[in-house]
């Protein structure tokens, strides 16, 4: 095996066609021949005597050696980037830059005042936000593809720190006038199966925690609607169609205007659910990302423990 250092343009072509699953769509989306992308590949493995990908019928498969080559290559580019963010600090730039990749219920809150209030003490500062599911935002994050994620109930994933964590349980979002609102209790899981309901996909933390849910209980609910968006459960339940299963501060500006109630449930895995932030284990985030992600995690809802759950209580018994 060579010692010499490996080549970055190789190491490139080698990232996308396992990224995308083939040389040619590596190509394609590189705008240069596929033969090029596969002799550089072919060469990289001369190089290291060892194989990096399986050759399939219908595209590629990274093999061990260049699944680990890959991730390599990814915190190199996510560090590079870093490292170039920090001397720009040092030399006293006040520009910066910040990718967030998030779940769609935290719009709302993030948008509702902590975004402005930080624009306001770095009004250079520019972002990227890009909306995604559970699973797609931890991969994202492990992948240096975004510097934050805001995620709700992510698995444990060892490539993952959670740099904030905040219990926010899931509850059943009725109309105010619901007959479900008017009991003045917490709700159990089983007297939602007699309302239509509407639930995220499975890729989404708010469904993979009612799956669960739904096992210890030994019963089954079964969605009348399945989407990939808040907003349309949101209009689901405005519009008199059914109720659904979100964390309060995903709906807080509807809670503030009473057009919706978030109810408790009586559930031990829908209320340990959390919101969380989240970084790559292991990666130093440049000075912009570092103070943003402080900022947010001191100024959302979403953050601060029962805090949207406990107004929705509050209007609750004010009925």
């Amino acid at each position: 095996m060579s010692t010499a250092p490996l080549d970055h343009h190789r190491l490139h072509y080698l990232h996308e066609a396992i990224r995308l699953g083939s040389v040619r769509a590596a190509a394609e989306a590189l705008d240069i021949n596929a033969s090029v992308i596969s002799r550089q590949i072919a060469l990289l493995e001369k190089e290291l005597g060892l194989m990096l990908v399986e050759r399939l019928s219908r595209g590629i498969r990274a093999t061990e050696a260049g699944a680990l080559l890959v991730e390599r290559f990814r915190q190199w580019q996510a560090d590079q980037a870093d490292t170039v963010a920090k001397l720009r600090e040092l030399a006293g730039l006040k520009r910066g830059h910040v990718d967030i990749v998030l779940g769609e219920g935290f719009v709302s809150d993030l948008m509702s005042g902590p975004l402005g209030r930080f624009w306001q003490r770095h009004p250079e500062l520019t972002m990227a936000f890009d909306l995604a599911g559970t699973s797609e935002v931890v991969n994202a994050i492990a992948e240096d593809r975004y510097h934050i994620g805001l995620v709700f109930n992510p698995s444990a994933d060892p490539r993952i720190r959670v740099a904030t964590a905040s219990r926010q349980p899931l509850c059943a979002i009725v109309p105010p006038d619901h007959a479900l609102a008017r009991l003045g209790r917490p709700l159990r899981l089983r007297e939602l199966a007699d309302h239509p309901l509407g639930l995220m996909h499975a890729s989404y933390g708010t469904r993979q925690i009612v799956t669960m849910a739904e096992a210890a209980e030994h019963i089954a609910l079964t969605p009348k609607l399945t989407t990939s968006s808040i907003n349309v459960l949101r209009h689901f339940v405005k519009s008199g169609l059914g109720l659904t299963l979100l964390p309060a501060f995903s709906i807080a500006a509807d809670l503030a205007d009473s057009s919706l109630s978030a109810l408790p449930i009586d559930n031990r895995l829908l209320a340990s659910s959390e919101a969380c932030v989240i970084t790559r284990r292991g990666r130093e985030l440049p000075h912009a990302a570092s103070h943003l992600l402080r900022f947010l995690s001191g100024q959302m809802r979403a953050f601060r423990a029962g805090d949207a759950a406990s107004g929705a209580r509050s209007r609750q018994g004010g009925r």
